[in-house]
């Protein structure tokens, strides 16, 4: 009897094994693995972009304003951060990314990140992941328009804002660009990383908020210098190296495409920033710090929507494009016509990912050395898609954008008062000061 036992559980302890394997093999058989180093580069990407935000955009921004100011920018742009990861979450992923439908806005099968498929479709890449990625973009696009309204704008109304944006503006695009919307889905509207669905937008909306808020106190006639290069400096560097995850992160595979996009993005900051600072040097007399932080934030928004789909070339041009268009427009904007979009969100980030944006149906061609127009499309067709894109995005902001400012303001104030203003947001808005000298 004991050498039949014996038998019988050396026979159960070799069939075990096998046996668990055969039922995972059954509950695998039929699902999607997700790819360990696509999935590790995603996360390491959306880290990235995420170091954009806070800490890169809080000094960039913060640097460029009066010390009075630079602690309401670090919280506004923190806050915003945070508001807009929330409704990301909740509602904002299932409107960008959900199931397709009307190609309007996406199906809510994914509300609170519930029901998420294991492997985002077309990618090897766990959708979790894949949200989390997308939650970077949906936050600092917001944040980006922090620099139109420093030094006025009141915090709650910017955080209820910045909230009512996320969902009316920022998911709706997502969708309609990159979620298998009507934009790319019937007219073939291409934006690899970002240039429609953040710059566009936020560039936009920053100018609108501009006109509704009104001039700062003594603008244009008083000067108001930044009240530290230095930090502006640190943050441009932050943004710089973050936006290798904000494009390289956009192939959504660590793979030859990532790496082309990275290559693209580097180039078109260095051309930019250089070209920048020569002009400075011919229309003012110095190449200043800030100048070179400035072209080469410009560069790199003109090239995020064609990143992925240039050649290496093609990525200095849009360098050079991005100058010869922001700068300018710098000067229409702020000079000219006298609007108070007061850390230029609407020149360098709004133009250069619209200049970019519509340069792609060119560099895009495989004689220039881009990865090539999809079936059914070619230059002038590809022009007119971009242009549509634009035009639709651009004036879907504005309108929007105006929407929201208002019905926020009908419960918080959109501004503070001209006192308020004189004695600066750090003290009014948060009790702080950002610097204490005894």
């Amino acid at each position: 009897m004991r050498k039949v036992l014996g038998a019988a559980l050396a026979a159960a302890l070799v069939a075990f094994p096998l046996l668990a394997h055969a039922q995972t093999a059954g509950l695998t058989s039929d699902v999607d693995i997700a790819d360990s180093g696509d999935t590790a580069w995603i996360l390491v990407s959306a880290a990235l972009v995420l170091m954009m935000a806070a800490p890169g955009l809080t000094l960039f921004y913060g640097g460029l304003v009066r010390a009075k100011g630079f602690l309401a920018v670090m919280v506004q742009t923190g806050a915003i951060a945070a508001v807009a990861s929330i409704i990301w979450v909740v509602c904002g992923y299932t409107l960008a990314f959900g199931d397709v439908s009307n190609g309007w806005l996406g199906g809510g099968n994914a509300w609170m990140l519930l029901n998420l498929g294991n492997v985002r479709n077309a990618t090897d890449v766990p959708e979790s992941a894949f949200a989390l990625f997308q939650m970077a973009f949906a936050l600092i696009t917001p944040a980006l328009m922090v620099g139109a309204w420093v030094d006025r704008a009141r915090f709650g109304w910017v955080v209820g804002f910045a909230a009512l944006w996320s969902l009316i503006v920022y998911a709706p695009v997502a969708h309609w660009v990159w979620g298998g919307g009507w934009l790319a889905s019937k007219f073939g509207t291409l934006d690899f990383a970002g240039g429609i669905v953040v710059h566009t937008t936020a560039g936009v909306s920053a100018l609108v908020v501009a006109l509704l808020l009104g001039k700062r106190n003594g603008f244009p006639k008083t000067l108001m210098l930044p009240h530290s290069p230095a930090l502006t400096m640190a943050g441009a560097a932050l943004l710089w190296v973050g936006w290798f995850g904000f494009n390289g992160g956009s192939a959504l595979a660590a793979n030859d495409d990532a790496a082309a996009a990275i290559i693209n993005t580097h180039l078109a900051a260095c051309t930019a920033a250089l070209a920048w600072i020569l002009v400075e040097r011919i229309a003012v007399g110095k190449p200043t710090s800030i100048g070179f932080a400035t072209g080469a934030i410009a560069g790199l928004a003109t090239v995020t929507p064609a990143a992925g789909f240039i050649a290496p070339g093609a990525a200095i041009l849009l360098g050079l494009a991005s100058v010869a268009v922001c700068y300018p427009m710098i000067l229409l904007v702020k000079f000219k016509l006298e609007i108070d979009d007061s850390l230029d969100v609407f020149a360098v980030h709004g133009m250069g990912g619209i200049t970019g944006s519509i340069l792609l149906a060119v560099f895009i061609s495989p004689k220039l050395g881009g990865t090539g127009y999809a079936e059914g499309m070619w230059m002038s067709r590809q022009l007119v898609a971009q242009l549509v894109g634009v035009g639709v995005v651009a004036l879907w902001s504005a309108v929007a954008t105006v929407i929201a400012s208002l019905m926020v303001a009908m419960v918080i104030p959109m501004r503070v008062t001209e006192d308020e203003e004189r004695e600066g947001l750090d003290i009014i808005s948060h009790g702080e000061r950002a610097w204490e000298f005894d």
